[in-house]
């Protein structure tokens, strides 16, 4: 970290420069971050407390939840920090550590993203051969490979970029810190970042966009083929939830990361996209399209309604 002591924090330019607006988007965002934490949570808790949702597809749906947790935790408490604050700063080291997490956090979930898509081909397309090919040890070889190839990933741009002399007046144009964002305020030559990035974002995603490709490519040819109306539509709701996460997901991230890096609101809104808005979004596009999670939380709503109630009952009682 003793290159970058030139420059000790940067500026994070936010959303807005009016105050008014600002008190304005502090309130929306409470509001998305306090949704986000509730929604992902009870996913979470209803199936780990459901012993019916133990198969594959809910054990990375919990994983899901639990990144989405994670990303939205990155980024939006410094948001709503600085959208109250005069001084909308960020320390060097911190920026770089945000940089990093973001990275690696939402290519872990990029990668999830892709095996699930990997997991409804097993189920719809070899539905006699499912259990053997998702069986726990290779789902959790999944899970466990998803998260070391997405923090190598995040680990080498970010080691490289610790390695750059920020001399410029640190000025963040958007939110939060992405490696994109950072290279413009260095004085090295950062030929060798964008290059590093540019590559290891490309294989990253094309290696997971191609899952993806293949695995609902074989899913919609089984789907075609198949004679019963109700087993069709009952197949495409199981995909259909997934494939709107997916397509909000890679839509947003590969635009931020492939086109140059301008400072422009446009970049603004795709950061937000993938970090603030899908993170969301995926309870409720979830919960919506699957009965048997919907069924989980409201037997969870229910159990913490009951224990509250008698709570209060036993209160009353020693009153």
């Amino acid at each position: 970290m003793g290159n970058v002591s030139a420059v000790s924090e940067f500026i994070l330019l936010g959303l807005s420069a009016d105050a008014q607006v600002q008190a304005v988007l502090f309130m929306v965002f409470l509001v998305i971050y306090v949704l986000t934490l509730a929604g992902n949570s009870m996913i979470l808790l209803g199936i780990s407390t459901d012993a019916r949702l133990r198969s594959p597809m809910y054990f990375f749906l919990g994983h899901l939840s639990f990144l989405d947790l994670l990303y939205s935790s990155v980024s939006m408490p410094k948001m709503l920090e600085n959208l109250v604050s005069e001084r909308k700063t960020i320390s060097v080291k911190g920026c770089l550590a945000q940089a990093f997490f973001v990275f690696a956090i939402g290519g872990t979930e990029a990668l999830l993203l892709a095996v699930m898509a990997y997991d409804r081909y097993a189920a719809i397309c070899h539905p006699l051969l499912y259990h053997q090919m998702m069986s726990n040890w290779f789902c959790q070889g999944l899970m466990w490979g998803s998260w070391s190839l997405a923090i190598l990933n995040s680990l080498i741009n970010t080691l490289l970029a610790v390695n750059l002399d920020f001399c410029h007046h640190g000025t963040v144009h958007n939110y939060n810190c992405e490696l994109p964002s950072l290279f413009p305020l260095s004085c090295s030559d950062v030929s060798t970042n964008v290059t590093a990035l540019l590559w290891t974002f490309l294989v990253h995603a094309s290696g997971t966009f191609l899952l993806v490709v293949c695995s609902y490519g074989c899913v919609f040819s089984t789907i075609l083929n198949m004679s019963s109306t109700r087993g069709r539509s009952k197949a495409f709701s199981t995909c259909s939830s997934h494939l709107t996460v997916v397509t909000l997901y890679f839509g947003s991230a590969f635009l931020r990361y492939v086109l140059p890096t301008s400072g422009s609101p446009v970049e603004t809104f795709f950061s937000l996209q993938y970090s603030v808005i899908t993170p969301l979004l995926n309870p409720f596009i979830y919960s919506l399209k699957n009965k048997e999670v919907k069924t989980a939380m409201r037997k969870l709503l229910r159990r913490c309604c009951q224990h509250f109630g008698y709570v209060d009952r036993r209160r009353r009682v020693k009153s």
